[in-house]
């Protein structure tokens, strides 16, 4: 998984290299989304956060840490929605792959079908999540306890603040797709789990 580590010697969160050439996941997702989506959007998440902690006490910590000591904190708001959607893209990225959307491992797949009854009970979960979630927010495939759901959150939530833990997630900002779709959110989210859909990342973070 690519991290947003911290430059040695510096107080900076980084903005992670993708694995994958910007052109790699057309037609689905087109260079042109990607360029502004990663190069602009995701960009300004970490270098807002990197201002807005410089001299104080949260400067030396993990996202991840932030985030939860940020949530829900009014005051710390802006903090928590750039911290959170450093995170959130960082995590987006590496759930998607080119020639992505295949096979499901074997110790993943058994515990969609333990908890779906079926993979494509899974997907079809995902794809309700992530076309009605109302306004800019996620679809996620998480870990609740021993048993996986799909849930969704609205603009910069994250299921990290809800105690469970993230397998992979779609972003359903407009920035995400209406470049390439415009309005079509349903034709982006199919096109996403049937294509692109990094099942190989999901079944890591089950360890």
């Amino acid at each position: 998984m690519m991290n947003n580590d911290k430059m040695d010697n510096m107080s900076a969160f980084l903005l992670p290299v993708l694995l994958y050439p910007q052109n790699a996941l057309d037609p689905v997702i087109s260079a042109n989304t990607i360029s502004f989506h990663y190069g602009k959007h995701h960009r300004a998440y970490v270098d807002n956060l990197n201002k807005l902690v410089a001299e104080t006490e949260l400067a030396n910590l993990s996202l991840e840490k932030i985030i939860n000591v940020t949530a829900g904190k009014v005051d710390q708001a802006a903090i928590f929605n750039n911290a959170s959607q450093a995170w959130n893209h960082t995590f987006y990225w590496n759930s998607l792959t080119p020639n992505g959307g295949g096979e499901v491992p074997a110790v993943l797949k058994a515990k969609i079908e333990a908890s779906f009854a079926s993979v494509d009970a899974c997907k079809k979960e995902l794809v309700t999540a992530a076309t009605t979630q109302f306004g800019s927010g996620w679809a996620w495939l998480v870990l609740d306890g021993d048993k996986l759901k799909v849930i969704k959150t609205s603009n910069a939530d994250s299921p990290l603040t809800k105690g469970m833990k993230p397998l992979l997630t779609i972003d359903v900002w407009e920035h995400a797709y209406y470049l390439d779709y415009q309005n079509r959110r349903p034709d982006h989210v199919n096109a996403v789990v049937d294509k692109l859909l990094n099942w190989s990342f999901a079944a890591d973070n089950l360890k």
